[in-house]
This record gives C-alpha cells, sequence and structure tokens, in this order.
C-alpha cells in the first residue's frame, strides 16, 4: 500500500494561495491599508478641499484591477451632467493617481439602448465597477443585472435603481431637497406677500425615481398647508424627461384653465424657466408670482435675482463626484467602504442599499455669494452680464 503524504508544502501553499487570489480578484487589495473615509469628510469645503481629501486612497486605487465606468444619462434634463459631472469625475480619479486608462467616462444622451450599450462596451474593455446615473429604473436594472452576471460591482449615481441590484447609492438626500423647495416656496409667498396662495405643482420626470423622493419631500411640507387651508392646491404634473418644452406647454395649459394659479413648485430651474416664460409673456410683473427650482443654473440664478424664482436647490456636485468616485475605487479594490461613509439606506424594492447621502443647500439672493460663486460653481463673469452686473452688486458678487 502506497504511503500517502498528507503534509502540504510550505513553499507551495504561498503559490497556490497567489495564483487563487490573482483568478478571483479576492484580497487583492489587501496590500492596501483600509481608508476610514467618512461621510462628512465630503459635506464641508470648497473643491481644492473635498478633492483633496481623496489623496488617502492613492494606495487602494493603486491596489485595484479593472477599469471604472463612469455611465451619465443625457444633457437635456440638466446640463451639469457634461459640464460639471463628468469633468468632476476625471478631477477625482486624476486626484488618486487614475490614469485615462483606467477610467471610463460616457454619456447616453438620453437613450437607454446606447446606455446600455456603453455599459456592455466598458465592461468588454476591462471594467469591473459600473458607476452608472439611469435614464429610467427598468433600463438601469437591466444593465446592472448584467454586471452582476459577469462579476462587475455597480453603483447607483444620483439616481436610484429601483428593482436594480446596485451595492451603493451615493447621492444628495433628494426628499431634502424637496422639503427645501417647499420652504423656499412658503417663505417666498410670504415675503412677496401673496395673498390666498393657488399652488400649481410642476414635478419632475414620472419614470425618475429623485422626482419622486422630491415630490414626497415638497408635498410633506405643501401638505400641511392645504390641510390648514391656508393655500389651495390647484393641481399637479409630472413632465415627462424633464422635458422644458413639454413643461412650458403643461404650465401654459394649466395656467389657462387655471387663472388664479399664483405660486408654482417648479422640480428645477429649467421647469421653473418654462413656467417663467409663460408668466413674462403673460405680463406677470417680478417678486408676485413665487416658483421654485434646483441645480443652481446660471438662468435659474438670474431669475432669482430678477425676482421671478424665489430659490434654488444648490447641490455642491464635486462633493457627490468625489464621494461616489471615492466608493468606485474602494470597491475596485476590492474591498468595502467603512460604516461611517455609509450613512443611510433607500428601498430600491429588490433590496435595500447602503447609501451615502449628501445634505443640498438653499440659495436665494442672501447667500448666493456665499455658496454656488464662493465654490466656483458659477463664473460672476456669466452670471452678472448686461442687466445683471447691478443685481449681481446688490446680491453682494463683485
Amino acid at each position: 500500500m502506497p504511503i500517502v503524504n498528507t503534509r502540504k508544502s510550505a513553499t507551495c501553499l504561498p503559490l497556490v494561495s497567489a495564483l487563487v487570489l490573482a483568478m478571483t480578484g479576492v484580497g487583492l487589495a489587501e496590500e492596501a491599508k483600509p481608508v476610514d473615509l467618512a461621510a462628512t469628510d465630503f459635506t464641508s469645503g470648497g473643491p481644492a478641499d473635498i478633492f483633496g481629501r481623496l489623496d488617502a486612497l492613492k494606495d487602494v486605487a493603486a491596489a485595484g484591477k479593472g477599469k471604472i465606468a463612469v455611465l451619465l444619462p443625457d444633457t437635456r434634463s440638466s446640463a451639469r451632467w457634461a459640464t460639471v459631472d463628468a469633468p468632476g469625475f476625471e478631477r477625482a480619479f486624476k486626484q488618486m493617481g487614475l490614469t485615462p486608462n483606467d477610467y471610463i467616462i460616457a454619456n447616453a444622451q438620453g437613450m437607454p439602448q446606447t446606455q446600455r450599450t456603453q455599459a456592455e462596451q466598458a465592461i468588454t474593455d476591462g471594467a469591473s465597477v459600473l458607476l452608472i446615473t439611469n435614464l429610467d429604473s427598468g433600463s438601469g436594472a437591466a444593465i446592472q443585472a448584467d454586471a452582476e452576471s459577469k462579476g462587475v460591482a455597480t453603483i447607483d449615481y444620483d439616481r436610484l435603481t429601483l428593482n436594480g441590484s446596485a451595492k451603493f447609492y451615493v447621492s444628495f438626500d433628494n426628499k431634502n431637497v424637496g422639503v427645501r423647495m417647499a420652504e423656499g416656496l412658503e417663505q417666498c409667498i410670504a415675503d412677496w406677500n401673496v395673498k390666498a396662495p393657488k399652488i400649481f405643482h410642476l414635478g419632475g420626470s414620472p419614470t425618475d425615481n429623485n422626482a419622486t423622493l422630491v415630490e414626497q419631500g415638497y408635498d410633506s411640507v405643501l401638505g400641511k398647508l392645504y390641510d390648514a387651508k391656508t393655500a389651495v392646491k390647484v393641481g399637479a404634473v409630472r413632465v415627462p424627461n424633464w422635458d422644458n418644452q413639454v413643461g412650458l406647454t403643461m404650465f401654459e395649459q394649466a395656467l389657462q384653465a387655471n387663472p388664479e394659479i399664483n405660486a408654482t413648485l417648479s422640480a428645477n430651474d429649467g421647469l421653473a424657466q418654462s413656467a417663467i416664460a409663460v408668466l413674462k409673456n403673460n405680463g406677470v410683473a417680478p417678486r408676485s408670482f413665487p416658483t421654485t427650482g434646483q441645480d443652481a443654473t446660471v438662468q435659474g440664478l438670474q431669475n432669482i435675482l430678477a425676482g421671478y424664482q424665489c430659490m434654488t436647490v444648490y447641490k455642491p456636485i464635486y462633493r457627490e463626484v468625489a464621494a461616489a468616485a471615492a466608493v468606485a475605487v474602494i470597491l475596485r479594490a476590492g474591498q468595502t467602504p467603512g460604516a461611517k461613509l455609509v450613512n443611510g439606506e433607500y428601498d430600491a424594492q429588490s433590496h435595500k442599499v447602503p447609501s451615502i447621502l449628501l445634505e443640498p443647500v438653499s440659495v436665494t439672493t442672501t447667500n448666493m455669494a456665499k455658496t454656488v460663486v464662493a465654490d466656483k460653481f458659477v463664473d460672476p463673469k456669466e452670471l452678472c452680464v448686461g442687466g445683471f452686473a447691478d443685481l449681481c452688486k446688490a446680491a453682494g458678487i463683485q
């Protein structure tokens, strides 16, 4: 009977272990010291401060494998995706030591099938992490299911994918966005002395879960006014695909049918501009018909300065970008974001998604200089053109 040597070679074990780890990708980041980042690291300071904190992830970034693919939705719902998010991700990745060979940044230009194709191509090109802002939950969930089947981790960025399989969600607290809108509208109604407010809701896209969360936020505040009969809800619509022209038509029809409307909860600056265009065409004077917004676009800020828009919700996108880039790099290295970084949870219906939620900022004429201008989110030279120069000076913007 042959003698079987059950003792494993001491020199063989490390080789076998290394081979297994190389094949599975597990443990690749053990050489990098885990970084104990917190959500609060992305809530204070300007862009230089926020991006500078990503230096702590350089070792983790160096230990990772595969590409990170950032899949952005369009430029129609907001210019931010091309002008702020895309360059922001590039800055964040470079800050952590990644090269252009380590990441992909693509925009689907409003086409779900294009985003699906971009995701498939990214995986073919070696992506190990997809960071996606979906165009709708259905197409986003399909992308995530395909990625999961191929061992690719996904992160929901800015918009939650219902019935998806994202490992993490990074966004601003969208219910809080809606609360801030409603509180801003309520304050503006008082400041502009609007009697017997009759409010119309011009909401965001029905297929955007963020718009649903924002709606829940503003309904929670305005509902109390309606219950107390201190204001009347005249009607509400959701604008497909955040299409501003469609929003203009919907608001114009609502105003024709209900000329008593004297205030509007507009879900972003683009839809606010749609409403304001109709109001101006009807000869409505400044500081008489409150509207709201979000995104702190130049046009939205100018409407605030001119007295046609009460406020906008500013989401310091560089903070959201940096937090999302950090999570992507951590996952790419086979690590898990620490407990201090995850500060919330959202129900995606298919599962509970650990979330990194950031606080938005309400912007009016009183704090415009100290927020969007101080952060260099907008250029005063672009904001304060022509007739807005004196309005900027009055708001302390030089």
